[in-house]
């Protein structure tokens, strides 16, 4: 979903506008990779799963996300696009339920 958000943002208002969608789509994108590929390698280990942990885990990708929009920002604001990157944030957000809607998803 975040490349479809790239595409449409950088077809309709050019580089700059894909860029922003790109970092707004890896600034949720990332944390919420790196929280499943913790809460999986737990399964693997043997771990015992325990709510304490899982939400110590949403709250460090929360942290994480907040910080590299922070940072995206911080770093691009000469030339970024909030619409763009509002997109591209949503896009990973609430892809899934686009996927659910159109079939993708079992």
């Amino acid at each position: 979903m975040a490349l479809i958000a790239v595409a449409v943002s950088w077809l309709i208002a050019g580089v700059e506008a894909g860029a922003s969608a790109l970092l707004g789509a890896l600034s949720c994108f990332i944390p919420n990779a790196l929280f499943a590929a913790r809460l999986l390698l737990g399964m693997v280990a043997g771990q015992a799963a325990s709510p304490g942990r899982f939400l110590v885990g949403e709250l460090v990708k929360l942290l994480a996300s907040i910080a590299l929009l922070v940072l995206v920002v911080y770093v691009a604001q000469a030339w970024l696009v909030w619409p763009a990157l509002l997109f591209g944030l949503l896009m990973v957000l609430k892809g899934y339920v686009l996927l659910l809607m159109f079939g993708r998803l079992p």
